[in-house]
């Protein structure tokens, strides 16, 4: 175990953080409930970002960009959503700073108008669809936004829940509720085939009920996720908002029949929390484990050597294994590139933006092994004198810590990859088969009490639908109803709490 990191049994909030630390993730920002995302931590955002961005555009969407400030008479239009926020949002009185007669900065001129920093942009939205939108024919309208979003929490925790963050918001208006009820679950789909193709994240799909949903929706769906702490995560969701938003900002078309009608809008978003739900997911008392489809480097070639002749050809093996993998003009525009660099990064190929980074820092190879697995890359190539003689090398696999010894004729960028599809399914396969074995059918309020209080995981059992017992549930036990899953059994069960026919199944756990 490393001995910056404490074990996950001992403190796993603890763990989480010292991962992050020691992977150079984020660090705390001077500004209480802020963080900063380092360049290590960014570049996994970053992932996420090119790829779900490539699987919007694949479904119809463009990128705009709307003002990070709201007036807060937009807010009050929306009753609900007013209510849901008002009490985290950061709010902009001023307009500008002067020094005052003790020499510090003071705010000058007060705004006709407060401002509060964007914590979601529904209203914003809705400003500008009333704008945009006149006809039928202008719909649909499917836009997403890159920002940052800012609600004013006071227990923060790096990457699960800070004041500031970074996410990607997407707003659409419909001619009918059908389609916009399509949309919603087609973006939901969308973010639960990108947590299992790109995290390895196993997630449930499903509708939040009346008391956890979005302020202002008619419906919100989400994805949950099980972190090893058996502790849910909302990774995702999606938000039918009928005609909320479009009647409260004059959201209006006219329809085939000449008819003015209001539109159907839908918004759904995912953040950075996801770094955070990868990291609890898989990562260990070493430290962090990325699956390799995220990973910005996906391997790190470290010679090993003891003598000025083995360095030499040690470092000229350890180009071909590069030129191998890479290709050789890849490598060529790394080794340009880097230079006079200890560390020069070598991309695959164009379009995933991956690197292997070679490692020519004048350190103990343990040192590099320590330093490559906090990091959580996966797929350490070493090589020696012995290696070169063999024509092959070590290749050790963070996820499983499996060592195997490889030829330098079997391998190419299609070899690679093929890694890097095995080790990306084994960490679903692993991450599935821990959540489905902490998931419990439960036939009482006790066994519920029991299941969360003592095991931990998702409890799982025939409910129906009521605020008030969902808030009660919520102040003896701390677990919510995470989704009512879309996957039921066709059967139909009683009530544990009101004793009521039902045929759904809610899943209740303590969450982040």
């Amino acid at each position: 175990m490393a001995k910056n990191i404490v074990s996950r049994e001992k403190d796993y909030p603890q763990w989480y953080l010292d991962v992050i630390k020691a992977a150079e993730l984020a660090d705390y920002s001077p500004v209480r409930g802020c963080m900063v995302i380092r360049p290590n931590g960014y570049a996994l955002w970053e992932a996420i970002q090119r790829d779900l961005d490539r699987r919007f555009k694949q479904t119809g969407h463009v990128n705009a960009y709307l003002p990070m400030l709201i007036p807060v008479s937009f807010l009050e239009k929306e009753a609900q959503h007013v209510e849901g926020f008002a009490m985290e949002c950061a709010v902009v009185t001023h307009s500008s700073l002067s020094k005052g007669e003790s020499g510090h900065l003071e705010a000058r001129t007060e705004l006709p108008e407060p401002f509060v920093i964007r914590p979601t942009s529904e209203t914003l939205f809705g400003h500008m669809y009333s704008q945009w939108i006149q006809s039928y024919r202008d719909l649909p309208v499917l836009i997403n936004q890159w920002a940052n979003v800012m609600r004013w929490e006071m227990r923060t925790r790096l990457f699960l829940r800070t004041a500031e963050f970074l996410w990607q918001e997407g707003h659409t208006a419909h001619e009918t509720s059908e389609e916009a009820v399509e949309e919603t679950l087609r973006m939901l789909q969308v973010y639960a085939d990108f947590a299992k193709d790109m995290l390895a994240l196993p997630v449930l799909t499903g509708r939040k009920t009346a008391f956890e949903k979005f302020p202002g929706a008619e419906t919100t769906y989400a994805i949950e996720a099980m972190m090893q702490d058996c502790k849910a995560l909302q990774a995702g969701t999606s938000h039918f908002l009928g005609q909320n938003f479009s009647k409260a900002f004059n959201v209006q078309f006219l329809d085939r029949n000449n008819t003015l009608q209001y539109c159907w809008t839908t918004s759904w978003g995912v953040s950075t929390r996801l770094i955070g739900g990868l990291i609890m997911m898989h990562s260990d008392d070493e430290g962090l484990v990325l699956p390799p489809h995220v990973a910005p480097t996906l391997a790190a070639v470290v010679p090993i050597y003891r003598s000025e002749s083995d360095k030499e050809r040690v470092l000229a093996y350890c180009r071909r294994i590069l030129a191998a993998l890479c290709g050789e003009e890849n490598l060529a525009n790394g080794e340009a590139l880097g230079k006079g660099r200890e560390l020069i990064s070598v991309f695959t190929d164009e379009h995933a933006r991956q690197n292997v980074v070679f490692d020519l820092r004048d350190c103990r190879p343990v040192e590099k092994h320590f330093y490559w697995e906090q990091r959580g890359v996966p797929f350490r190539i070493e090589v020696g004198p012995r290696d070169v003689d063999g024509e092959a090398f070590v290749l050790k696999v963070r996820f499983s810590g499996s060592k195997s010894f490889e030829k330098l004729a079997d391998i190419s960028p299609e070899w690679l990859r093929q890694r890097a599809d095995d080790v990306q399914r084994q960490m679903y396969e692993k991450a599935l088969a821990f959540r489905d074995a902490h998931i419990y059918d439960v036939s009482s309020y006790d066994e519920l009490k029991e299941a969360v209080l003592t095991k931990g995981g998702f409890a799982r059992c025939w409910f129906v639908e009521d605020s008030e017992i969902e808030a009660k549930i919520k102040e003896e036990t701390k677990a919510v109803v995470r989704v009512i899953p879309f996957e039921q059994s066709g059967e139909t069960g009683k009530c544990i709490f009101s004793g009521r026919e039902t045929k759904e199944k809610a899943i209740f756990a303590v969450a982040y």
